[in-house]
């Protein structure tokens, strides 16, 4: 009796961690995702889409447009587009380029994985770009931004077999 009560409670034991084992979730197969912040003055959304596809839209996007992508990472994408001319009222705000290149810099990061990735957009003017004198300030979005991150929605989600949301 009392081995039939032993082999009971072991197979009972055996059963409980064969439940317990099948319950934890699957390793995950690709690399490990950054998490991500939305800083202040920074935007962001939700895209139907995987990273891979949202960085080739960024790249295609940017060289469609002529603006050139000084980091292409594989949960970022850093890209400059010049300000050429004067602009008194950038002169006024963030003071003269007067030694170097006036950019805006546009830094759109992203982290998911399937269908669900969160992307994150924020700007910078940065006055004597690459050289020793530059210096960097921060935007807050805008509708116009924030136009343009939608349309990194759109273009993506068109370019993926996700569901959209």
């Amino acid at each position: 009796m009392k081995t039939l009560l032993q082999v009971t409670a072991v197979a009972a034991l055996t059963g409980l961690a064969a439940c317990q084992s099948t319950s934890q979730a699957p390793a995950p197969t690709g690399p490990a995702q950054p998490t991500l912040d939305v800083p202040a003055g920074a935007q962001s959304v939700t895209i139907a889409a995987d990273p891979a596809t949202i960085r080739a839209t960024l790249t295609s996007s940017a060289k469609e447009k002529g603006t050139t992508v000084v980091q292409d990472q594989p949960n970022m994408v850093v890209m400059e587009r010049v300000m050429s001319g004067a602009n008194p009222a950038l002169d006024a705000e963030f003071g003269p380029s007067d030694n170097g290149t006036r950019v805006i810099r546009i830094r759109v990061r992203f982290s998911g994985s399937g269908c669900q990735t969160l992307a994150v957009q924020d700007l910078a003017v940065v006055n004597n770009v690459h050289t020793a004198l530059e210096q960097s300030f921060v935007l807050p979005g805008n509708p116009n931004t924030l136009e343009s991150l939608n349309g990194l929605k759109r273009d993506a989600e068109r370019k993926s077999a996700c569901p959209r949301f």
